[in-house]
């Protein structure tokens, strides 16, 4: 077979390896193989792929390559690795969730998300790392111990979805699953330097939520590039009547889940663009603030108004703390009173700040946030997107669980530095983060594009094309991290503090 452009296939796009397939100038067993040598030869560094099966994944890119040759129709995922959060289930591998109380859960079918990858040809890497429950923006637990940041070993990759961000880095897969409360799927694509996507509620449906009419989680794609995380979306958006936000009338959705992968130009200059560095009320560090700054000046030529502003956001930090302690209570009360010894801090805390609200509390917070989403909606009539700063501080020593303070200003909880995430969850708009360039740390920033609720594919085109104008401009333009010097790392697992919190 004539090989592909790339020098290594693990370092294709998924559009290039799908097409690259398709044309028989790669295998999807080469591509397996690949992906599965950059594991072998850098994990060790970063702890990002934790259970795996690769005699299955190379049977099942086996399978793949006779499937073509006899002249089957192929998916659009055929042949593509994809990681799975370890939040979800893969037939025969374990799903720990980063608990203690699941080490030996094996699971017995695939979650319908995962079904649906493999039903578009997808081929599951293995199991990606995340925090114990997905609770908080570190991801550590006691199962598989921390995951490292691939631009710098000595500091956090963010989370909850920190697995398959690195794994995406480091070139494990092409797309990987992540899943998003305040911002656990954009906040470590913008410390890794890959695309996070956070859908409108229902556009990507699942069934397990806790308490399924309170949309704050959902699940979306990762990618490194935007296109691909289209083409991910595209397949994992479906009719699924199990998740209450997924309209389906007559077997359809609302929505043509295939123009996700087919994004339409757009001249930002058309564009009415609000750009803010805090949304009024976040506690945006100041490095943070700077390099947003020299993005919005490189991107400036580019775009058409640009002014500052941002909607209403009062209110948002009391009515997420009391939401969030809700799902907790809900999730996790009874495995905290029957197994205080196995549930890690950030799952306690968020447990017993639960319990510390009533009735009123409750009550007031569903009020607020209704009048939240209205005045968002109310504010989007005059503009079409947001910018803003993905996440409030650049990366930190990963042994640190969470950003106590912020430029000398203590923060109010575990998940409060996530602020500039949870900001557009409490409206249920759609949110994009895509890479721009280094901060004065060295570590890589991300853009946080936010968009008109169910105007999902409006944003990620938006993201496309601020993506392409970055890949144009040298300080902004993303690299990979330097496989060579993770290659030669010694284990994360020697690491003092490697499997605490």
């Amino acid at each position: 077979m004539k090989k592909p452009d790339a020098s290594n296939p693990a370092d294709l796009s998924a559009t290039e390896a799908r097409r690259a397939i398709a044309r028989r100038t790669l295998s999807a067993r080469e591509l397996a193989e690949a992906c599965i040598a950059r594991v072998q030869d850098v994990d060790h560094a970063v702890n990002a792929l934790v259970a795996r099966d690769f005699d299955g994944v190379q049977a099942a890119a086996l399978a793949a390559d006779e499937a073509q040759a006899r002249g089957e129709a192929l998916g659009p995922l055929h042949g593509l690795p994809f990681g799975v959060k370890d939040m979800l289930d893969v037939k025969g591998l374990p799903t720990t969730f980063g608990s203690e109380l699941f080490v030996n859960n094996i699971a017995t079918k695939d979650d319908a998300l995962v079904a649906a990858m493999r039903g578009a040809g997808a081929i599951p890497m293995g199991k990606t790392n995340n925090p114990e429950w997905s609770a908080g923006g570190n991801t550590r637990n006691r199962v598989y111990g921390a995951t490292a940041n691939p631009y710098d070993l000595t500091r956090s990759c963010a989370g909850s979805s920190g697995g398959s961000a690195v794994a995406l880095a480091c070139g494990y897969a092409p797309l990987a699953t992540g899943s998003d409360t305040g911002g656990s799927l954009r906040n470590p694509a913008a410390y890794c330097g890959v695309v996070g996507f956070r859908p409108s509620p229902g556009v990507v449906p699942g069934d397990t939520r806790g308490i399924g009419l309170v949309p704050l989680s959902s699940a979306g794609p990762m990618a490194r590039t935007v296109a691909d995380a289209g083409l991910m979306l595209s397949v994992i958006s479906r009719p699924d009547g199990r998740d209450p936000f997924t309209a389906v009338v007559g077997g359809r959705t609302a929505w043509d889940a295939s123009g996700f992968a087919d994004l339409p130009p757009v001249d930002l200059t058309g564009l009415r663009i609000a750009t803010t560095e805090d949304f009024g009320f976040t506690p945006t560090e100041g490095i943070v603030r700077d390099q947003f700054r020299k993005v919005l000046a490189a991107l400036a030529p580019f775009m058409g108004r640009v002014d500052e502003a941002s909607p209403d956001c009062s209110g948002a930090d009391r009515i997420f703390a009391v939401l969030r302690g809700l799902l907790f209570v809900s999730t996790h009360g009874a495995r905290f009173d029957n197994h205080p010894d196995k549930i890690g801090p950030n799952v306690r805390d968020n447990v017993i700040e639960g319990r510390g609200y009533g009735a009123d509390d409750f009550a007031a917070a569903f009020t607020d946030q209704t009048a939240y989403y209205h005045r968002w909606q109310a504010w989007f009539q005059d503009w079409d997107v947001i910018l803003s700063p993905a996440v409030t501080v650049s990366p930190r020593d990963w042994h640190e669980l969470y950003p106590a303070e912020i430029d000398g200003v203590a923060t109010q909880s575990y998940y409060h530095w996530l602020a500039l995430a949870y900001a557009s969850t409490l409206a249920g708009h759609p949110s994009i983060t895509v890479p721009c360039g280094f901060d004065a740390n060295g570590m890589p920033f991300g853009l946080q594009i936010v968009g008109r609720r169910n105007a999902d594919r409006a944003v990620l085109a938006v993201a496309a094309e601020i993506e392409a104008i970055v890949s144009t401009i040298p300080d902004l333009a993303s690299k990979a991290p330097d496989l060579a010097a993770l290659k030669a790392a010694r284990p994360l697992s020697e690491a003092p503090g490697f499997l605490s919190f």
